[in-house]
């Protein structure tokens, strides 16, 4: 069964931060999670995704997932990315969707959809 097929709702951000918070804890690894390692070490696993289609042609790119090796390794990956940036963001003090959300309307307002009114048309203009 594909995993999108599952019509179970899964963890929220919030109780996958605080698991990851108990497992460091547990394992007594605080003091190696700053903000410069937790960065660090995120760079480190997003060049692991991005490793996977280092050297694909996009159609391959996007076939990616039909091959279930390739779509365990992409999902470790996330989920290694995803772990770091969560624990990243409890280091400094960040809500990630509250700086996604912002981010959005930032990007809203600085990338208007074309066409919209108040958008001129450098050939409309004579």
């Amino acid at each position: 069964m594909n995993e999108r097929e599952i019509d179970v709702p899964g963890p929220t951000l919030e109780e996958l931060r605080r698991r990851l918070t108990k497992f460091a804890a547990a394992r007594r690894w605080e003091p190696f999670h700053t903000p410069k390692n937790l960065a660090a070490a995120l760079t480190v696993e997003a060049a692991e995704l991005l490793e996977i289609f280092q050297w694909l042609t996009p159609e391959q790119a996007s076939a990616v997932m039909a091959d279930p090796d390739r779509a365990h390794r992409v999902r470790d990956e996330v989920a290694d990315v995803l772990a770091y940036l969560l624990q990243f963001c409890t280091a400094v003090g960040v809500d990630p969707l509250t700086a996604l959300a912002a981010k959005i309307e930032r990007n809203e307002l600085r990338f208007p959809v074309p066409g919209a009114v108040g958008d001129v048309n450098p050939e409309d203009v004579s």
